[in-house]
């Protein structure tokens, strides 16, 4: 299937080339102004993250800085190219974190590694109505990213070799398919696992023309091709849906809720079934927001429980990132956020977002008490190029894992 794909795509990258390119021969400076007229974009983040985590001898200290430089062309009858670099340097000694590549074993991990890599070299044809074709390495990202994800909050990218066509011929409904032959992670090239090959489809479509939400229905079929991840092969299929309404005069209801059920797929060694779901409501109000959520990752009676591979996973249940891999009980994550933003438009500040949330974590088998977590943030815009972050996380242990504390201090600038 993986080489039937790529010649599909080789194949419809040609045919629409041959068209373009007889044209174009008598259009060398309407070629020349698209590679040339384009725009470049920069984007720089400097972090210090801080750990400690009871049963390791060291605390973690990790300096880090992440640049991304990307160019974007000009379209020429239909066509136009990304490419974008991403280079994590360490900013002093690697010696007080464990990186995932460099061996510091005896120090928490903080999962960003050095290196420079193409995080992104794309082709996009957008020749036919209402259709769009990405041929190449892209970043993916569907829905509110619990299944599939960027994983934006770490220095390096997870992008993917894929082919994606998107279409939104139909008022209000955007349908997209990807095929991804390999899964850049955000381990880097230098880990033994940092790029995960594979034979994946994922298919989404979301209806926005309701006025009160938005419903999705996907199907994701998940299937590396090695055997080291062998037991992340699975199916799903599931609905979301999410929006917003006016319930009185200044006050908004926000609410979610998704199911979802998945199965083992492909050359998976284990049988199973587990469900997903989740459902939040709250209200919103003068830039302040407060909501109550319960999300569900079911077990398969202890032997398996639901897994999201491809995630964007530091974004749900809980910032110490304990839950990136779902326990074999299963997890149920109740929790609990108060938000506050606010944008100033001009001046020094242009927009300050302060975050509290708790999390109450156990089993989905068994029901056992797994801990719990605060986690705080605050993040400062300024002069809206510009932005500084203090963010927290404490996880308190019951029955899984250890006590764990993490700060991050960031700043960073976007062109």
């Amino acid at each position: 299937m993986k080489h039937v794909s790529r010649t599909i795509l080789a194949s419809l990258v040609a045919l629409m080339s041959t068209s373009a390119l007889v044209s174009a021969w008598a259009q060398e400076d309407d070629l020349a102004k698209a590679l040339t007229g384009g725009d470049v974009s920069l984007d720089v983040r400097y972090r210090y993250e801080a750990v400690d985590q009871d049963g390791l001898s060291q605390d973690a200290s990790a300096s880090t800085l992440r640049t991304k430089l990307a160019y974007k062309t000009g379209t020429f009858y239909g066509f136009s190219g990304l490419v974008e670099i991403e280079n994590v340097a360490e900013i002093g000694s690697d010696d007080d974190y464990n990186s995932t590549t460099n061996g510091n074993g005896a120090y928490p991990i903080v999962a960003d590694p050095s290196g420079t890599e193409i995080n992104q070299a794309a082709l996009f044809y957008t020749g036919f109505d209402g259709t769009t074709l990405i041929g190449g390495r892209q970043k993916i990202v569907l829905d509110n990213q619990r299944f599939v994800g960027a994983v934006g909050f770490r220095q390096n990218d997870q992008t993917f070799d894929a082919v994606t066509l998107k279409n939104t011929s139909l008022d209000d409904l955007t349908v997209q398919y990807s095929y991804i032959w390999n899964v850049n992670r955000i381990q880097g090239d230098d880990h033994a696992n940092g790029d995960w090959a594979s034979e994946t489809h994922l298919l989404n479509a979301k209806y926005s023309g309701l006025g009160f939400g938005a419903v999705s229905a996907y199907a994701y079929l998940i299937d590396p091709t090695e055997v080291l991840n062998y037991g992340a092969a699975s199916q799903t299929y599931g609905v979301r849906f999410a929006g917003k309404a006016v319930v009185a005069e200044g006050v908004k209801a926000v609410y979610e809720a998704e199911i979802a059920q998945q199965s083992d797929y492909g050359d998976n060694p284990t049988s199973y079934s587990a469900l997903y779901y989740h459902g939040a409501a709250g209200l919103s109000a003068s830039g302040f927001t407060v909501k109550l959520g319960y999300e569900v990752l079911g077990s398969d009676e202890g032997g398996a429980a639901f897994q999201t591979p491809l995630a964007t996973g530091h974004k749900f249940s809980g910032w110490a990132d304990k839950f990136l891999s779902t326990p074999a009980n299963g997890l149920e994550d109740l929790y609990a956020a108060a938000i506050y933003q606010h944008s100033f438009g001009e001046g020094v500040v242009d927009q300050v977002k302060v975050m509290v949330v708790y999390h109450d974590f156990s089993a989905n088998d068994g029901g056992a008490d797994y801990g719990s977590e605060w986690d705080a943030v605050l993040n400062v815009g300024v002069y809206k190029n510009f932005y500084v972050e203090a963010k927290y996380a404490a996880y308190e242990a019951d029955t899984y894992a250890t006590d764990t504390q993490k700060l991050w201090l960031a700043v960073g600038a976007k062109f």
